[in-house]
């Protein structure tokens, strides 16, 4: 019989609004369920709250090493965009996982794969693309904001005297 894989997961947000929203305990509940119908086996679990996907997660330090140590076969995260958003960094942080023998999954992607050379631009292209969408939603957000303050209405935070 084969001996179940052991995972480690990765919750993420990267806005308090997202906290507030509850969406790590979605992301929670759909990795554990598509863990459970992999066959596998979650031996830690770790959520980072209200953390930029511009920065690299704490997390991944301390798991990057239990990856040394191999204490996990596989690192899954809810959409590989929890890993983190930096076109320039995140990608070889995948890279890194992979060829220290983690697999990596996305629960809602799949499995990132680093075979041959397109799998490789790919993942570049992946975090590209969050990376995009980041600032279009930074610059859709800031506009908002901008357009309710002329508008003389308060745009929210703490209350001005």
């Amino acid at each position: 019989m084969e001996k179940s894989k052991r995972v480690y997961c990765l919750y993420r947000v990267s806005t308090k609004g997202q906290v507030e929203k509850d969406d790590i305990p979605m992301q929670k509940q759909y990795c554990r369920e598509f863990a459970e119908n992999q066959g596998w086996v979650i031996t830690k679990e770790f959520a980072e709250k209200g953390v930029s996907g511009f920065k690299v997660a704490d997390a991944i330090q301390e798991i990057r090493q239990d990856a040394e140590e191999q204490k996990f076969d596989i690192l899954l995260v809810f959409m590989f965009d929890r890993l983190g958003r930096r076109d320039d960094e995140t990608p070889f942080v995948v890279e890194w996982f992979i060829r220290n023998g983690i697999e990596v999954w996305s629960a809602m992607e799949g499995q990132q794969r680093m075979d041959d050379h397109i799998d490789k631009l790919l993942n570049y292209i992946r975090y590209w693309q969050a990376s995009g969408e980041s600032l279009k939603t930074s610059a859709r957000t800031k506009t908002r904001l901008s357009q309710i303050v002329q508008e003389g209405r308060f745009r929210g935070g703490i209350v001005p005297y």
